[in-house]
This record gives structure tokens, C-alpha cells and sequence, in this order.
């Protein structure tokens, strides 16, 4: 029986429609426009891609977007002094720098400056140790800390596609700080036995049998083979790796680091890639921006 298979488009556009909701909602009751101001250094192709696509998101949600755009050259002292002028601006809500950096730009130095109370990416250490002290999953939501958006969204994905996590084995292929930690606490928060595991982990096929949950987020093209997926699983494929065509003169592919076809074949549900975990992180992005205005129009 093939796998059902969770449309992260569908469930990223409810999200961004819950999101355009409260931010007019917010606007209307207290006059506090949403704003997220976004930092791009340098003209890495990828990185524009990026900030245009939470610019297009931002618009679309009603949120006000605002874009610094610095040179590759631009100082560290440049910077910091920016992202100070941004946490002193009560009508910005979030700051998001967009990484990486340039050569010779420190990516902790400017993370760690920017005010907590608009980390709207919650890379901030005040974040992230708010979050790792909450033990549940419902307290976490009702304190106000600011999570991890990719980890977030895979969280919101389980949830909305009736994956019951409770007492559920799940194993997360990946150990960043990025994904891998942050997924593994939320995932515990909502009740489920959780193995960290990671390209030296001994028996992993063993392992990734045992789960009913798999969060794949290991930055290696088609890593998680089919046969290893556990009759029925869920299947979350946080990778995206572009690799050549298939056939000459043909376009290039973007794989997950699970072998699609394959854990299609056996899974539960799955994320495809592109159009699963993908569409999720712009949209929690969005989600923590209407947060942290929500937040600040609570203490006027």
C-alpha cells in the first residue's frame, strides 16, 4: 500500500492563512503592523532566493517586509551597529539575518546581538535554553519562546496529518543545531521516545526498522534506503540535494536524504521533496513574526 502523502504546501498555505488572519486581526485591535526586517550580506544566489521568497511570504500575510541589503565587503562593526538599530526600532518585530555569512563575517557574533524578543529564526541562546528547560509540548507553545522554524514545521506537519506521537519510537538521522537537536526536543515534548542517530551510528538500518517516526535531516542524498522504513511509519525528509539528471540533457533533481520511492512504498505518510518540510519554514517564520508582534502589542 503506498504511503499517504503529506502535502507541505497545503499545510504551509493553512498556516500562512492563520497567520494573515491574526496579523489583521492584531492591526485592527491595538494598530500594531507585523514587521519583519531581513539582513542579506553579499549576493550568495541562494540566499536571494530566499529573502525573496519571505518577502513575497510576508506580503501575502500582510506582514510589513523590510530589506537591508549590504555588500560582501561590509564589516562585522557595520553589521552589529545594524542589528542594534534594528533591536532599538519598536516598529520591527523580528530580525532575521540571512546565513551564510561572508567570509570573515562571524554568524554567532551577529546571532547572538540580536534581542531575544525578536529572534523570530530562535537561534538565539536565551531561546534556545528557554525551550530545552519546558518539558511539554503545550507549555512550550504557551511561554512565548521562539522556536527553530524547520524543526517547528516538522512538529506542525506530524500534527496535521494525525501522526499520533504519544509513546511513539522516533529516530532523527541528523545532530544539528540547525534541525537534528531541536526536532529530537520537540518531538520528546510531545511524548515520543526519541534515539538520536547520525552516519557513525552503528546498525542504523536496525534502528530506522525499530521507528515509528522518522525525521531524515542528514544533509546526504537518498541516505535512508527504503528497506529500512518500518511497515507503516511516518516519513519526515527534512534534506534537499540537487543532483544531476537522470537522462542527458535533462534538468536537475532536488532528492531528499530518504530514498523516496522506496519508503513510499512501505511508509504510513511521507514528505516529498521538494513540496514537504520546504514550504514549512518560511511559514513558521511567518507564524513567530505575527508572535512577536502579538507579544509586543501585549506590553504597550
Amino acid at each position: 500500500m503506498a504511503a499517504k502523502i503529506i502535502d507541505g504546501k497545503a499545510i504551509s498555505q493553512a498556516v500562512k492563512d492563520e497567520v494573515t488572519k491574526g496579523v489583521a486581526e492584531l492591526k485592527e485591535k491595538t494598530g500594531v503592523q507585523a514587521a519583519l526586517a531581513v539582513v542579506l550580506v553579499g549576493e550568495d544566489p541562494a540566499s536571494q532566493v530566499y529573502v525573496r521568497n519571505k518577502g513575497i511570504a510576508c506580503e501575502k500575510c500582510g506582514i510589513k517586509s523590510i530589506e537591508h541589503k549590504l555588500p560582501a565587503d561590509t564589516t562585522q562593526a557595520a553589521l552589529n551597529k545594524l542589528v542594534e538599530d534594528l533591536n532599538n526600532d519598536d516598529s520591527v518585530h523580528g530580525i532575521l539575518v540571512q546565513l551564510p555569512l561572508p567570509k570573515g563575517l562571524s554568524d554567532d557574533e551577529v546571532l547572538n546581538l540580536i534581542n531575544p524578543a525578536k529572534d523570530v529564526d530562535g537561534f538565539h541562546p536565551i531561546n534556545v535554553g528557554k525551550f530545552l528547560t519546558i518539558k511539554k509540548y503545550a507549555d512550550i507553545q504557551a511561554s512565548g519562546v521562539f522556536l527553530p522554524c524547520t524543526p517547528h514545521g516538522c512538529i506542525e506537519l506530524l500534527d496535521r496529518s494525525g501522526v499520533d506521537l504519544n509513546g511513539a519510537n522516533a529516530v532523527v538521522v541528523g545532530r544539528s543545531n540547525i534541525v537534528g537537536k531541536p526536532v529530537s526536543l520537540l518531538l520528546m515534548s510531545k511524548n515520543a521516545t526519541v534515539t538520536i542517530a547520525h552516519s557513525r551510528t552503528k546498525d542504523l538500518p536496525g534502528l530506522i526498522k525499530s521507528a515509528d517516526v522518522v525525521v531524515a535531516a542528514i544533509g546526504m542524498p537518498e541516505f535512508v534506503k527504503g528497506e529500512w522504513i518500518k511497515p507503516g511509519a511516518a516519513i519526515i525528509d527534512v534534506g534537499i540535494n540537487r543532483m544531476p539528471p537522470k537522462e542527458e540533457g535533462g534538468k536537475d533533481r532536488l532528492v531528499g536524504d530518504v530514498e523516496y520511492e522506496a519508503a513510499a512504498a512501505v511508509a504510513g505518510c511521507i514528505t516529498p521533496v521538494p513540496g514537504g518540510v520546504g514550504p514549512m519554514t518560511i511559514a513558521m517564520l511567518m507564524k513567530n513574526t505575527l508572535q512577536s508582534a502579538t507579544q509586543f502589542a501585549a506590553k504597550k
